[in-house]
């Protein structure tokens, strides 16, 4: 077992180069009989105006869809034997990260943030604010240039 034995990927499925850098550095430091959880959060769009262009029951559509494909990604970019545990979450990307990683009592968190462009000197958002406010070690992987 590692110093890292419980770890918290985090999961952008609309951004699958991400995730699969996010995904391959989790398995970088994940050792025999460590327990790999792979959350992906849906964010909260039933709110206010924005809500209002939404069909009815999309949010449930999204979770299941979501649950869906995060098994598909896992089927394909998790070794056999893994011991696995999937996550959906569903508001606040960065919040419910956070409150994730607390949960399973992760001892790392491992999340994906884009290059910076010029104007953004810091991590993306939820990145930078899951870094700031968590509890555990956090491993950010950078998407490629």
């Amino acid at each position: 077992m590692s110093f890292f034995a419980t770890i918290l990927v985090t999961i952008d499925l609309g951004d699958p180069e991400i995730s699969q850098r996010v995904m391959d550095g989790a398995l970088e430091l994940l050792d025999d009989g460590d327990t790999l959880n792979v959350l992906c959060v849906v964010p909260e769009l039933n709110t206010g105006v924005v809500g209002s262009f939404f069909p009815a029951g999309y949010e449930e559509t999204a979770l299941q869809h979501t649950k869906e494909a995060l098994h598909e990604f896992t089927k394909k970019h998790v070794p056999k034997g893994t011991k696995l545990q999937h996550i959906i979450s569903h508001g606040n990307v960065y919040e419910e990260i956070i409150e994730a990683a607390n949960t399973v009592k992760a001892d790392v968190i491992v999340i994906g943030s884009h290059r910076p462009k010029l104007r953004d000197y810091l991590l993306g958002p939820n990145a930078a604010r899951v870094v700031r406010h968590a509890e555990q070690s956090v491993v950010v992987v950078r998407g490629k240039t």
